[in-house]
Order: structure tokens, then sequence, then C-alpha cells
């Protein structure tokens, strides 16, 4: 969990900092006062571009420009700093010591919920796989090593098809890698897969649970399928098949629907019930639950959902950071949170503690 959040010239802030005790943590104020850029803040201590999948160019506080930094300290006493120069990309200290992207994944878990998500299960595949790959990174951390080795070797062989380079010899290396890569991505989610599918079963709770599926995801012997399929990724410029064209299924289990076909409250009673079931399965499995980002989700639920939310978050002991315009959206939580006010100010968002 987080103890200490520092921002600098991040985004709205020029200097935010925030102490916290393991509650969960309402943020609230008026649109643009920077609620969410705080959200984003700490999806940028796990591996990634956080949950706007922002460059690191686009996260600097435009008024000085000079760069940006985040620092944290979490309830063991590490510390992660991650930050970025103007026209440099993002680099990673832990314990003051240089650390891949990678390493965040082995420190902290971090899952997020946002808006954008809302039509997750109708838009393209892609921000399924993205959801997915999220999930999953919270279960094995070396995920991220394996969709980063799957996605540059299939870089390097998308620039020889479109180069049109017809000697089988600068395929044969890229392709076994990409197929040892694709086998361990495949394992990983469907370890997820199982980890969530476990998690909601039985489990005691107002959302409602969804079957999840992967398909698409091309053939089992990825190394052969690739070596014959040149001719066709050549014409089209790109590689076909494999693990970065999956797409997953989701069903309402109770009414036995498919997600896509759902209302919009069902849709995103889904998303909200599969975060849940993360955070109980690393619960289960670490001991500790995930960090859990959520943006504007109490606006989308009705009294009793939201109650039912909260009491399951809590009972969880998960640090959630929830945020929303109207302070009366948190009330369920009582005592059982810190709460925050974000506002806008000439010299940059204001962040400022009030007791819960």
């Amino acid at each position: 969990m987080l103890r200490e959040l520092t921002l600098l010239q991040f985004r709205s802030h020029r200097r935010s900092h925030l102490e916290l005790d393991g509650r969960p943590v309402a943020i609230y104020g008026p649109n643009g006062a920077g609620k969410t850029n705080i959200l984003e803040a700490i999806s940028l201590l796990s591996p990634g571009r956080g949950l706007r999948r922002a460059s690191a160019e686009e996260l600097m506080r435009r008024e000085e420009a000079v760069g940006w930094k985040l620092r944290a300290t979490l309830g063991d006493g590490q510390e992660i700093e991650t930050s970025a120069l103007p026209g440099n990309s993002r680099e990673v200290l832990i314990d003051g010591k240089s650390a891949p992207q990678v390493a965040l994944g082995r420190i902290l878990r971090v899952v997020w919920l946002v808006p954008s998500m809302d039509r997750l299960w109708i838009e393209g595949a892609e921000g399924r796989r993205r959801f997915l790959d999220r999930l999953t990174l919270s279960f094995q951390p070396g995920h991220a090593e394996s969709v980063l080795a799957y996605e540059k070797a299939m870089r390097e062989r998308n620039r020889l098809l479109k180069d049109m380079v017809r000697d089988a010899s600068w395929y044969h290396a890229l392709e076994l890698q990409m197929a040892e890569a694709a086998q361990l991505i495949r394992a990983n989610r469907a370890t997820a897969l199982t980890r969530l599918a476990e998690a909601q079963a039985d489990a005691e709770t107002a959302f409602p649970a969804a079957d999840l599926t992967l398909v698409q995801d091309g053939p089992d012997d990825l190394a052969t399928a690739l070596a014959e399929g040149r001719g066709r990724d050549m014409q089209a410029g790109r590689t076909l098949q494999g693990p970065h064209r999956a797409d997953l299924e989701a069903r309402y289990a109770a009414k036995d629907q498919i997600a896509a076909q759902c209302s919009t409250g069902e849709q995103k009673a889904l998303l909200i019930s599969l975060i849940l079931a993360n955070a109980r399965a690393l619960k289960a499995e670490t001991g500790e639950a995930p960090i859990v980002l959520l943006d504007e989700v109490a606006a989308h639920l009705d009294v009793n959902r939201r109650a039912a939310l909260y009491d399951e978050i809590c009972a969880l002991g998960v640090q959630a950071f929830m945020t929303g315009t109207d302070p009366n959206l948190f009330d369920n939580l009582g005592p059982r949170a810190q709460y925050w006010t974000a506002s806008e100010a000439a010299e940059g968002t204001s962040v400022l503690h009030q007791e819960g």
C-alpha cells in the first residue's frame, strides 16, 4: 500500500503531497480540478503508460515544462521514484537505484477502472486485451516482460514484411522468439482467467459474475503458422496471427448473456465485479489486495450499489482511490476512508486533506 505520494510538475499539479494510512481514499472536487491526475500518477507506479496511456512528454505541467517527477513511499518503507525530463523517456528508481519499469510490477500491484472503459465490451478488442493484461500482470509480474519480448520481435518481423524481405533466414529467429513469448503470454492469461473465475465462484457480492473466455488466440504451433503465413502477412504488411490478435469475451453468468448485449449499467457492474474478483484473488494468494483506482465510479451507481461497493472494498482491506465531483457520493464510507479535496488554483491543483 501507499504511505506517501508526491507529485511534482505533473499534469495540473505543481506540487501535491498526500499522506496516507491504508484506508480507502475519496478525492472530490469540480471537473478539471486534477482529481484523475492523482490516479494517473499512482498508475505510473506500475509498468506501462498508465491509465491514460500518455507519453512521458504529455505528463509534464505545461506552464514550466521542466519535466515531472513522482515519489512514493510504500507501507514497508520502500521508495519508488519515476520521472522524465523534456524529450526523454521515463526513468524509474527503486530505493534510489535505477530499475526497469517491469520491476515495478513485482513491488506494487495496481488495477484500475476509468470512464473510458465503460464501452469496453462493445468496442475493439485492443482495449479488452489491455484490460486482461493489466489483470494478468497483477498475478504474474513477469507477464510484462513476456509481452515486451513478443512485441519487440513482432515489430522487427513487421519491418521485414513491409520491406518485402523474402529470405526465410531473416525471419526464423524472430518467429521462434515470438512463439516462445506467446506461450508464456497464453499461460499467464489462462492462469489469470482461472483465478478470476475461482474468486467469483460463491463470492458474497452485490455485483454480477462474468464468465470470461479468451478467443482468437492463434494456433498452438505459432512458429510454424508464422512461417507458413509469411506470404499473406507480407501482403498485409503486418503479422496476422498470435496473442496480439486475441479477444476477451465476457458473459453475464446469471443471464447467460454476452456482455456486449447487456445494458450499460450491467456492463459497468460486470467490470466492477471483475476488479473486485481480482482483489479477492490477490488477497487470498498474497495476503495483500492490489491498489485499486476507480475514477468517477460512484456517479454511475445507485445508492445501494455504492454502499455495496464501499462495503466490499473495506471488507477486503483494499486501498482504493476514488474520485467524484460531489462529496455526498462517499457518504456511505463515513470514517472508513480518508478524504481529500482537489481545487484549481493559479499555481496548479491544490489538494487538502479532510478528516474522515
